[in-house]
């Protein structure tokens, strides 16, 4: 609040393919697809049919005793792009309480198995899983712990299997292994009390970009099924394509207990979050006890609206081979970027699918926020939406980029990167004028 007493905010009108608009005519390549959700552009014609389309069949009905046909196959498809592995979905409205259904769902399913004690929850070190209190507990982040810890049930935190923390002639696999084998030390002396263990696959996102290998999937889950122990995979960010493959796990060639989606699912259009799990769970709350059924419900659950706009993201994907496409794209992008990777203020250059982010050696003294905030001014002088987190700046953008905007995208924070530099009060430590 304080912040925009000298940065005003922006009052966008409209948006047309990649870019925003706002009312002074003014644009900016949403760099960052508005928070990782925009995966096809703003009023994509496509999504934009199917949904007038949609609007006059059915608004809304609640799913209590009722369904539709948006809801069904979307389910039907989406379970079908894990071979059926994950054949059950329910429905939320945002990714925190996707984590929260699947945190109860985990926990409720061993209740309801007798393992009554199996009530603790694992997360990795500068894990984000959402800002609800049940989210919450299974987020690593300083500042919403400072502020929101005894609300919180506190959670085991592991290390992270982040490739940037590789020593000396250690590889991305070394790291996977090493932070796995602390997972094994703790599931070894408590798996009779942990229900589940969450993960964001190969990257975790709000952390900076932490990329990982996939081997590390492929550990933990060995582990969690050696010592009966379920796994979350919070795709909320890092599905529907955006690591190379439609879901991460696919890379580690496993598939969780549970995984969660949301963010690109409805193209950015709509809210819509569910949890995708597996025939052993849904069994076990299927009972005549109520007591045993799931206790979790949303106003809003499987809008009609929101899974239109989700199947038409899915056309999209298979009509336009979207994930082939991206390859392509990726390796383009990438070419482009070559001159920031190789600036000499830029550290740990590196990608996954069609993400990309590098840490930013700056402002040693000053909090990352400044940077942060000043460079989020400064790419919008240079037409850009990019919000660094702290020192790590990233692109996520669109998957409809052209030529001459992947050109431009590249120019431009290469741009913006420089005037920060310039600005910055550590030029002279390193030898800019």
């Amino acid at each position: 609040m304080k912040h925009h007493e000298t940065v005003p905010l922006i009052a966008v009108t409209h948006g047309r393919g990649a870019w925003l608009y706002d009312k002074d005519g003014r644009r900016y390549l949403d760099a960052i697809s508005s928070w990782w959700v925009n995966l096809f552009g703003h009023a994509n014609p496509r999504i934009n049919a199917a949904l007038k389309d949609q609007l006059d069949r059915l608004e809304h009905a609640m799913l209590a005793g009722f369904t539709h046909e948006p809801v069904i196959q979307l389910s039907e498809q989406l379970s079908a792009l894990t071979d059926h592995v994950l054949g059950h979905c329910f429905y939320a409205s945002d990714g925190a309480s996707a984590v929260e259904i699947a945190l109860k769902m985990s926990f409720h399913a061993w209740r309801n198995a007798g393992f009554t004690d199996k009530r603790e929850f694992v997360c990795l070190k500068g894990s984000y899983h959402g800002e609800t209190v049940g989210a919450l507990a299974v987020t690593d982040v300083p500042l919403f712990r400072d502020a929101y810890g005894p609300l919180l049930r506190p959670a085991h935190v592991v290390t992270s299997p982040d490739a940037r923390g590789a020593q000396p002639g250690e590889t991305p696999v070394d790291m996977a292994h090493k932070a796995a084998r602390t997972l094994q030390v703790l599931l070894e002396e408590r798996a009779h009390r942990i229900a589940a263990v969450i993960v964001e696959p190969l990257v975790q996102c709000a952390t900076g970009m932490a990329m990982h290998d996939p081997s590390y999937l492929t550990d933990i889950r060995k582990l969690c099924d050696r010592y009966q122990v379920h796994l979350i995979a919070d795709e909320i960010a890092v599905g529907c394509g955006r690591t190379g493959t439609f879901f991460a796990c696919e890379q580690a060639h496993i598939w969780p207990d549970f995984m969660c989606l949301s963010k690109g699912i409805s193209g950015g259009y709509l809210p819509l979050s569910l949890v995708m799990t597996r025939d052993p769970i849904y069994e076990a709350f299927y009972s005549e006890d109520l007591a045993r059924g799931f206790l979790h419900s949303h106003s809003y659950t499987g809008n009609p609206l929101a899974c239109r706009a989700a199947l038409a993201t899915l056309a999209i994907f298979d009509e336009d081979d979207i994930l082939n496409r991206n390859r392509v794209f990726g390796a383009r992008l990438r070419a482009a970027l070559a001159p920031l990777a190789q600036h000499p203020r830029v550290r740990h250059f590196r990608q996954c699918g069609t993400i990309w982010a590098f840490d930013a050696v700056i402002d040693d003294t000053a909090p990352a926020a400044t940077f942060s905030r000043r460079f989020f001014e400064k790419a919008l002088e240079h037409e850009l939406l990019l919000r660094p987190i702290g020192r790590t700046v990233y692109l996520m953008p669109p998957y409809i980029l052209d030529d001459e905007e992947i050109d431009g995208l590249a120019a431009r924070t290469l741009a913006t990167f420089e005037a920060v530099i310039a600005d910055s009060p550590d030029r002279s430590q390193h030898g800019i004028a």
